[in-house]
């Protein structure tokens, strides 16, 4: 078993900055990419933002220069830092990680997902 475990949702204004967290844990060999979805009411899930094992960014256009994407390998942690957060940025945010088991080979998991509001 692989979980993964969010952190850090909450209501913020426009202009303010959030940090998430993720942590992964279990039947873990390595992990390859881990990154974050969200999702807004009526839309589809949506890449934010992702890091590969040797700490590669990738970042949607729409979160450029105010969102920042990091990795602490020793604790299987990846963040997101949030910054000039807008309402466009409102949604579930899940954690997604891409990882080798010690059991089944590859897999890929998602979190439960938290909660980001930007109110204006």
């Amino acid at each position: 078993q692989v979980q993964l475990v969010e952190s850090g949702g909450d209501l913020v204004q426009v202009g303010g900055s959030l940090r998430l967290s993720c942590a992964a844990g279990g039947a873990i060999r390595s992990i390859n990419f881990m990154g974050w979805y969200r999702q807004a009411p009526g839309k589809q899930r949506e890449l934010v933002a992702r890091v590969s094992s040797v700490g590669s960014p990738f970042y949607a256009d729409s979160v450029k220069g105010r969102f920042t994407i990091s990795r602490d390998s020793a604790r299987s942690t990846v963040y997101l830092q949030m910054n000039s957060l807008e309402p466009e940025d409102t949604g579930v945010y899940y954690c997604h990680a891409a990882v080798i088991t010690t059991t089944i080979g590859s897999l890929e998991v998602w979190g439960q997902g938290t909660l980001v509001t930007v109110s204006s």
